[in-house]
């Protein structure tokens, strides 16, 4: 991200807050006025008739209404400032129509929007809305993750050029104005000693960021090795976006999967079709590529929806597979689906060891699973070479199913070494 005189173009947006007061008031902390302000902002929201609304408002009042849900405050709030940035963006391509006014000015970019929040509290949701509604051609959503696994194999091609960064920005911005991410964090040394670069090369070439995190930007690679080198990135994130905190909502993914059979059997249409309904219901955002690339290998999905993602048994754990690719989808997903999970027999010993591996890197991140399957846990696995430690994994499919379990965060862990 660019030191504060790079970074002149992004500016505050003009609305400040203000109230006249008698001089024997008491003065409210900066705290309190903000507290203040934001809950006026919302209940102006909530009670703005449907004609008046914006087409993130009504984007997100149609899903809501769809899913059944009702909207809350932090959600709203998060509404008022994703439809900002959409008109910022919408007045930004205006503006650039105009061809002499291209070549003669660069427009600054509008200022992004960062949410973050716990799982559950819609931010994909409030994303989708956004990204849906912004007027822009040129523009991407994905992963975080996904996107510095590009970085680094894009950096790779680039070596001997001088300044690889540079030429990845500029290349970059032949494609997107509008990048918006799902799920920013760095777990991984390698990202944060770049991430200052790689953000500061973006806004050299004009291309703008909305993104969602489970973390406030000063909560990023918190006790990472070498953190000092992130923190130039994390002071140009809070200087160019407006940071809003939606964790005080309705935690709807806690409460869907609270709602939701969490391991189906015996295998069937009728659990497939409930299968098809978790994931439905789960999904914070459209379908994406079904497609993945786990530990530089193909891996194709029954589907895929920001952080959701469904698989069938025989592609997890019918083939050649590591605990490495097991870690790697519990770094991208929040929520695994896994159909057709069979009664493993003597035979199916590889199998089983694998279904052992993946179900161990779930619990241990505290990724949730949903899991149709042919027969009860306890009747997966009886005989073999695993019978003796396969009662643990057993344990766990029945402790991931528990209200106890499902409250607690995804955990991410910095798996960099040096």
């Amino acid at each position: 991200m660019p030191e504060p005189s790079a970074m002149s173009g992004l500016t505050d947006p003009a609305a400040e807050a203000g109230s006249a007061s008698s001089l024997d008031a008491p003065v409210a902390t900066p705290a309190e006025r903000t507290a203040a302000q934001q809950a006026r902002s919302a209940a102006q929201a909530a009670a703005a008739p449907a004609s008046a609304w914006g087409p993130v408002r009504a984007l997100y009042e149609a899903e809501l209404r769809q899913r059944g849900y009702q909207s809350d405050p932090a959600q709203l709030r998060a509404v008022e400032a994703l439809e900002r940035c959409a008109a910022e963006w919408t007045h930004f391509k205006q503006r650039r129509s105009n061809a002499l006014k291209k070549f003669i000015n660069r427009l600054p970019i509008p200022r992004g929007v960062y949410l973050y929040g716990g799982v559950g509290r819609g931010k994909s949701f409030l994303m989708d809305c956004f990204y849906n509604a912004v007027p822009l051609r040129r523009k991407t959503r994905l992963h975080f993750h996904e996107f510095m696994r590009e970085v680094h194999r894009q950096l790779a091609e680039l070596q001997g050029t001088v300044n690889p960064l540079d030429e990845l920005g500029r290349r970059m911005a032949v494609r997107y104005r509008l990048v918006c991410f799902d799920e920013f964090h760095v777990a991984d040394v390698t990202d944060a000693m770049i991430l200052h670069r790689v953000l500061d090369a973006m806004h050299k070439y004009g291309i703008g960021i909305v993104t969602t995190s489970n973390f406030h930007p000063d909560g990023l690679y918190p006790d990472g090795l070498h953190r000092d080198r992130i923190l130039p990135a994390i002071e140009g994130l809070k200087r160019s976006m407006d940071v809003l905190n939606v964790d005080h909502g309705i935690d709807y993914r806690q409460r869907t999967l609270e709602q939701l059979p969490l391991y189906l059997w015996p295998l069937g249409p009728e659990v497939e079709v409930q299968m098809e309904a978790a994931f439905e219901r789960l999904a914070e955002a459209h379908d994406q590529e079904p497609v993945l690339q786990i530990e530089a290998r193909t891996i194709r999905a029954i589907r895929r929806a920001g952080g959701v993602v469904w698989f069938d048994f025989r592609t997890l754990c019918g083939g050649p597979r590591s605990q490495n690719d097991y870690l790697e989808l519990a770094n991208q997903f929040h929520t695994v689906l896994l159909s057709h999970v069979p009664h493993l027999p003597v035979n199916m010993a590889s199998q089983a060891r694998r279904f052992t591996w993946l179900v161990d890197v779930l619990y241990d991140r505290r990724v949730k699973l949903i899991v149709s399957a042919a027969v009860q846990p306890e009747q997966l696995y009886t005989e073999g070479p695993l019978a003796h430690e396969f009662p643990r994994t057993v344990s766990r499919l029945n402790e991931m199913q528990s209200r106890e379990y499902l409250l607690q965060a995804r955990r991410e862990v910095d798996t960099g070494l040096t």
